[in-house]
């Protein structure tokens, strides 16, 4: 017999426990039951993500810099490629909030619903809120980020996981640190960092084979603590259509990237045609869906634009492999509209200049995520905790998070195939024009 895939047991089990809040309200089956008897093992699931989170970050962003060698080609090569990543990627970020603010998909769920939400977080969001107006009053000013930014004590700064711009300041200055000693000295040390980001991902898919558990309870148990004290499930019905919403914002972001921005940069700096390009591109796209994991398309990925879109081998070998761990375009949209919206429905106001603030640590936090299924929960769980929304808010997003992480994986992907082609274009490396090449090689 077939076995059952991770994927559409996911899909079972956030169904199942749908049905299974809905029928135990229906049954008035004693709501401290779930909470008692289910619910811990979604707070284990969670928990399991957030302890990875830091270590998850710290060697990915080594692995990452350490990978960039120094000679004076692969050093014009990385710049055009790192400006390349940080731009569209705060773009991206900068997007996901802008359209979170006018949609407004957390407000989609009624304030009596929402009310109920908040009631479960109270005391965390009353501290949090106090603490934020403390901080507020002591770190005015526009240089206090920049402050921030630096850690006063290594140690704590690593142990602290609401403060993630700190942690990514230190991984990126021990790379950096890391390229300027001697190779035989800087070896064991990349070497050790390598073990480390192979063995955290094969930690998260441990995880992440508990996922159907987890987010069996977790959607089960929200669900009926929110209908406490609502003897109809009309709740239940008013939180769906909201993620329906979320659902349609975070879509209609991807899309924008995927059809407007990339194509606009291949305009802008290739000769390369679109159509011909998404042509390409399209096996490397189909895995990635499947799998929900950039590492996992890489190796698709590079053949593709190789050999189909014509990028030197030279190009892609640095720039792809760089991409799958730094340049998460998809991500980092899908981050900002998650947490706008978990904040939009605990009734959390974000001013301006915290949402410039979350600009910078999506963009961080992007970045520094792993190439692998749930890595951008991971650290959507640290930024909630960085700006004083409680974690458990996650449980709002985890229903559709599976076709989420599918859909912005191809976005990742493709936006590092897209800046693969400019680069390359840039350096001549190029071999033909695309649709040359693709008439001739494409046997797809």
């Amino acid at each position: 017999m077939k076995k059952i895939s991770l994927q559409v047991q996911i899909v079972i089990a956030l169904v199942l426990g749908l049905l299974f809040s809905i029928i135990s309200i229906k049954i008035g089956l004693p709501s401290s039951l779930t909470i008692k008897y289910i619910k811990p093992f979604g707070d284990i699931f969670l928990n399991g993500l957030k302890a990875v989170a830091i270590p998850l970050v710290i060697a990915s962003l080594i692995v990452g810099i350490t990978s960039i060698e120094d000679s004076s080609k692969l050093s014009r090569i990385s710049t055009k490629t790192i400006s390349l990543y940080i731009i569209t990627t705060i773009f991206s970020a900068s997007l996901g909030l802008i359209i979170a603010n006018v949609i407004k998909p957390g407000k989609m769920i009624p304030k009596q619903t929402r009310n109920r939400l908040m009631s479960l977080y109270a005391d965390k969001s009353v501290k949090a809120k106090i603490k934020a107006n403390e901080a507020k009053k002591e770190n005015d000013g526009f240089l206090q980020t920049f402050v921030d930014i630096v850690p006063d004590n290594i140690f704590e700064a690593l142990t602290n996981t609401k403060n993630l711009i700190q942690v990514v300041f230190i991984s990126i200055m021990f790379g950096i640190g890391l390229t300027k000693i001697p190779s035989r000295k800087s070896k064991k040390v990349t070497a050790f960092f390598e073990g480390c980001n192979e063995a955290l991902i094969e930690i998260i898919k441990i995880i992440m084979r508990f996922s159907p558990i987890g987010i069996f309870s977790l959607i089960s148990t929200m669900m009926i603590e929110v209908s406490i004290g609502d003897s109809a499930d009309g709740g239940i019905y008013e939180i769906l259509k909201g993620l329906l919403w979320y659902m349609g914002t975070v879509f209609l972001g991807l899309f924008l990237l995927t059809f407007i921005l990339y194509p606009i940069i291949l305009k802008a700096f290739t000769k390369v045609s679109y159509k011909d390009f998404l042509k390409g591109m399209r096996p490397a796209q189909l895995v990635a869906f499947t799998t929900s994991s950039s590492s996992a398309a890489l190796p698709v990925t590079m053949e593709r634009v190789e050999k189909h879109l014509g990028v030197s081998e030279e190009v892609s070998s640095f720039v792809l492999p760089l991409g799958a761990t730094v340049n998460m375009n998809g991500s980092s949209l899908y981050q900002g509209i998650s947490i706008l919206f978990i904040a939009q429905v605990l009734g959390i106001n974000l001013s301006i200049s915290s949402q410039i603030s979350l600009v910078a640590s999506v963009t961080m936090a992007s970045i520094g995520a792993a190439g692998v299924p749930a890595a951008s929960l991971v650290a959507a769980s640290m930024l909630l905790e960085s700006i004083g929304i409680p974690a458990a808010g996650l449980a709002l997003i985890f229903a559709p998070e599976r076709i989420l992480d599918m859909c912005r994986t191809v976005t990742n992907i493709t936006g590092d195939a897209a800046v693969a082609v400019v680069v390359a274009s840039s350096e001549g490396e190029l071999s033909k024009g695309a649709d040359e090449y693709l008439l001739e090689h494409d046997n797809y």
